[in-house]
This record gives C-alpha cells, sequence and structure tokens, in this order.
C-alpha cells in the first residue's frame, strides 16, 4: 500500500498519424515521469485509451513500459470490463510481471446494482493474482458504487483490495468513505480538481490526467497539499476535459512537443477553439 500513496499518472498511450502506437513518444511522456516527480504510473486506463486498442497492442505496450522504467517508480495496470468471467480470464492468462496492482473499473453499460458490483468485484478478487484498486466513476459507467459496498468488498478480500481510485466527484461519499475505511484501504482521488480536499480529508493521494504534462506541481498539489497551487490549475483542469479525456491532455502534451495529437476513434483531437484555449492558458 505504501507505494500507491502519493501521485499516480494515469498515463496516455501517444499514437502516430496512421493509428499505430508511437512507442518514441511514449518514450518521452516516460521520461517526463521518471524524474522524481511522480510517485507511480497507471498503464492502460481510461486516459490510455485501452478500450479502443486491441489485446495486442496492449501487450506490447506493457512490455515496453515494464522493460523501460525497469523498476524505477511502480506500475499499476488497467484491467477491467463490464463482463466479468472475461475479466477473469485475463487476469489468469496476461503476464502481470513487474505491476503492483491491477485497477479494475465498476462495469460499464450493464448499470449492475450494488450486489452485482460486490460480485463482480469478489470475483475479480479472488481470480487476481496481485492486489486490486477499485475504480468508481459513475460518470462514464452509469453507476456509483456506494461506500457500504466498497468497504463490503473490501472486508470479503483484506489480503487482496488495497485501494480504491474515487472518481465519483462528490466529496461528501469520499470523505464518509475515508471514515469507514479507517485507513484499511487507499481512498485516491480521481479528479485532479479536488485533490488537497480529498487529502486534507485523509484521502491517500491522486491518480492524475494532468501530471502527463505537469507532474512537479502535481507532486507539490498532492505531497504539500497546495491549495494555492491547485487554484491555479483551475483553469487548466476545466480545459482538460471541456471535449472529454484524453482529448485535453494530448492536446497539451502536443503543444508541449512530446507526442503528435492523435486519438482513437470514436475520440477525435480538440476542436481548434479547445487547442487556442489551451495555448493561452499555457501561456
Amino acid at each position: 500500500m505504501k507505494k500507491l500513496k502519493g501521485l499516480g499518472t494515469a498515463l496516455i498511450t501517444p499514437f502516430k498519424a496512421d493509428g499505430s502506437v508511437d512507442f518514441d513518444a511514449l518514450a518521452r511522456l516516460l521520461d517526463t515521469q521518471l524524474t522524481g516527480s511522480v510517485d507511480y504510473i497507471v498503464v492502460l486506463g481510461t486516459t490510455g485509451e485501452a478500450a479502443t486498442m486491441t489485446e495486442k497492442e496492449r501487450e506490447e505496450v506493457r512490455t515496453f513500459i515494464r522493460r523501460y522504467v525497469k523498476g524505477r517508480l511502480p506500475l499499476v495496470l488497467g484491467v477491467g470490463g463490464n463482463c466479468t468471467a472475461a475479466v477473469c480470464e485475463s487476469l489468469q492468462t496476461i503476464d502481470l510481471t513487474g505491476f503492483e496492482a491491477i485497477l479494475s473499473v465498476c462495469p460499464y453499460y450493464n448499470k449492475p446494482n450494488q450486489e452485482g458490483l460486490f460480485q463482480h468485484f469478489y470475483a475479480i478478487a479472488k481470480a487476481s493474482p496481485i492486489p486490486v484498486i477499485l475504480y468508481n466513476v459513475p460518470g462514464r459507467t452509469g453507476v456509483n458504487m456506494l461506500p457500504e459496498t466498497v468497504m463490503r468488498i473490501w472486508e470479503a478480500n483484506p489480503d487482496k483490495i488495497v485501494g480504491i481510485k474515487e472518481a465519483s466527484g462528490n466529496v461528501e461519499q469520499i470523505k464518509k468513505l475515508i471514515d469507514l475505511a479507517k485507513g484499511k484501504l487507499l481512498v485516491i482521488s480521481g479528479d485532479d480538481g479536488i485533490a488537497c480536499e480529498i487529502m486534507e480529508a485523509g484521502g491517500a493521494g491522486l491518480i492524475s490526467v494532468a501530471s502527463n504534462a505537469f507532474a512537479e506541481d502535481f507532486y507539490a498539489i498532492v505531497h504539500q497539499k497546495d491549495q494555492a497551487k491547485q487554484a491555479q490549475y483551475d483553469q487548466m483542469v476545466k480545459l482538460l476535459f471541456k471535449e472529454g479525456n484524453p482529448v485535453g491532455i494530448k492536446a497539451v502534451l502536443a503543444q508541449k512537443g512530446i507526442i503528435q495529437n492523435y486519438l482513437r476513434l470514436p475520440l477525435v483531437p480538440a476542436s481548434q477553439t479547445l487547442q487556442e484555449e489551451i495555448k493561452k492558458e499555457l501561456a
């Protein structure tokens, strides 16, 4: 659990104009993260556009990052889906060497009730050979996992469930979960804009989109609970998510010269208007 406190970057996946993975750009991006400015990296999550990649591509990205990082930072791997059996099968077949934990999102589209969520994650915990971080993001999945359900999942699998990325945006719900958890599992903010508030309430850190481009500042926001610095990023964070994620952060990274601004359909690059707004805010 200690390795997964602080700032984690939800890493993007750079692409080329032909749609293939841009491994040169991925190496440049990893270099910006390997400077002591983040505590761990989350690979192939929502921000990494894993849902639109083939299993072969995901394997290539996993292998490349594991070999490039060489143990210099802890790695977390996104492994989730809305078919419980398929997720469990993946956990038994993919190579998880070098990863500290998996990050597994609530099932999307199916919209299970709280009992369905419990059974889903109970099965995943039993199938996974490494620790599990739950991921609650109702804005994407259409279902909200309640604090009582989270604790029920933990109580059934205390040796396997180590934390939750909470991206409901509901501060009172997150604070309630922190109170219920009593330090037994990590409650990690999944929203850049409320990191300080969650940390002040006892949260364990932030899994950040913005730290792809602003790692040092967000390290300070998390580790120093620097509310003034967080306030300086209010407008930028709004722009990052204005047209969806990772649309905004890829526009920023492209303007910084780290990647080319390509996404996988159905996502498309930021509009010209948003790119101009981002350019102005960066300046």
